[in-house]
């Protein structure tokens, strides 16, 4: 064996976190007019405000686990800034980039839909979009409209919770029952240095290690807990770790020759294949080589009876062939993945504007633009809401209302702003 490289065991490792994660607010448009020269009162110059700043998560090799987000789970982006007169606009939030390890699987916290899979190093995933800036009253210039006296507010960014997990990336995973010497054989491969003891449940957390052969070949381990019968229905460590196999190109089934509990090499490895399968059935159709461990305690029969490959880590008897063989068919599984071609996300366009019956005489209007038109702007001012007036007409809202049956008199929602509808004349 020569030399061997390391990725250090954690001494915290976290693989399931909650995440919240605010985007930055958009900064409020100014109204402002010109006061230069012979100028007194001359146009709208107020500039508009800056768009929040959006988060996104990155995948990053660096990242060795979620511990990051245990004790601290909330990431918030930069608000826009305000505009000025003179037509200066506010600066942009900057987005914030929040690094998470390789193998990241991030879902909806309360639906568990699952919204990305950040497989490999710089992977990005756009989590929560920036409000955007609301525009100067020098925007709202018009023939009609020669100084407009509003300007809109900046939208708030976008909130959500996420749940991460996970899932290590790895080239072999260790599978085996409690206390089967996994432990002790990465050790022995390599220079993680997970907890050994002659107890079962000694490894309570998954451990990485860089095997390397020689300069051309390394290939990198997964230390799995051990699994137990009934594990893929949550006994013992449960399925809180299966998942950790789910990445790995090859398994290294690992049988106790010497087993305190009598089970013997074939039941143990019998036992094992099937809780594998029961998890998730593509796991048996991985590359896989059984090996028989602890040897050097091993009864002579049993050693004698078993065909597969043996080994002993604690005197490293056979240790070399069984990292040659896992070589082999890593290598083998490598050539076999068809190159990875970048992730291309095709985001739903923003829906339509349409309108729902809430009630006997109420109804709410839904659509991005709508809900817009009302959010970024003063209805407190009698001229902002004449804006809104005409923004809603172009969009047809008042024939939709009509067309679901609205009356004179009904209340209409858009947001958390309600009024009164009165028919188009």
């Amino acid at each position: 064996m020569c030399a061997i490289s390391l990725i250090h065991a954690m001494s915290a490792f976290v693989d399931e976190s909650q995440l919240n994660v605010r985007a930055g607010d958009g900064g409020a448009g100014c109204v402002s007019f010109r006061r230069e020269g012979p100028v007194a009162f001359g146009g709208p110059n107020g500039g508009d405000g800056g768009k929040g700043g959006d988060i996104w998560l990155v995948a990053d090799h660096n990242v060795a686990s979620l511990l990051a987000f245990r004790d601290h789970p909330h990431r918030r982006a930069d608000d826009g800034v305000n505009g000025m007169g003179k037509d200066l606009h506010g600066r942009s939030g900057r987005d914030l980039e929040v690094r998470v390890p390789e193998g990241t699987v991030v879902r909806d916290l309360y639906t568990g839909e699952v919204l990305a899979d950040l497989v490999a190093h710089g992977d990005k995933w756009l989590a929560v979009e920036g409000g955007r800036g609301g525009r100067g009253n020098a925007r709202f210039l018009s023939n009609r409209r020669r100084a407009p006296k509003f300007a809109e507010q900046g939208e708030y960014g976008a909130e959500r919770w996420l749940k991460l997990e996970l899932k290590l990336m790895a080239d072999v995973a260790l599978v085996g029952f409690p206390n089967a010497g996994k432990s002790t054989f990465i050790s022995s491969i390599s220079a993680a240095k997970p907890k050994i003891a002659n107890y079962p449940f000694t490894t309570l957390e998954p451990h990485l290690g860089v095997v390397r052969v020689d300069e051309s070949t390394e290939f990198v381990v997964a230390d799995i807990p051990g699994i137990i019968e009934g594990a893929s229905e949550g006994r013992g460590l449960g399925h809180q770790f299966l998942r950790h196999i789910e990445r790995a190109r090859a398994l290294c089934i690992l049988v106790d020759l010497a087993p305190m509990d009598g089970m013997s090499p074939d039941e143990q490895e019998a036992v094992l294949l099937r809780e594998l399968e029961a998890y998730d059935p593509a796991l048996v159709t991985r590359p896989r080589i059984t090996v028989g461990s602890k040897i050097d305690i091993a009864a002579p029969a049993v050693v004698a009876n078993w065909t597969g490959l043996t080994m002993s880590a604690v005197t490293r008897q056979g240790v070399r062939a069984v990292v040659g063989r896992l070589a082999q068919i890593v290598a083998e599984a490598r050539h076999a993945i068809p190159p990875r071609e970048a992730t291309v996300i095709l985001r739903p366009a923003p829906e339509g504007t349409y309108v729902e019956r809430v009630g006997d005489n109420e109804f709410r209007i839904h659509g991005r633009n709508a809900t817009r038109s009302v959010a970024l702007n003063d209805i407190s001012s009698p001229e902002a809401l004449n804006y809104i007036d005409e923004r809603l007409k172009k969009m047809g809202v008042g024939r939709l209302l009509s067309r679901a049956g609205a009356q004179d008199g009904d209340v209409v929602w858009i947001g958390d702003f309600s009024f009164e509808y009165t028919a188009e004349v």
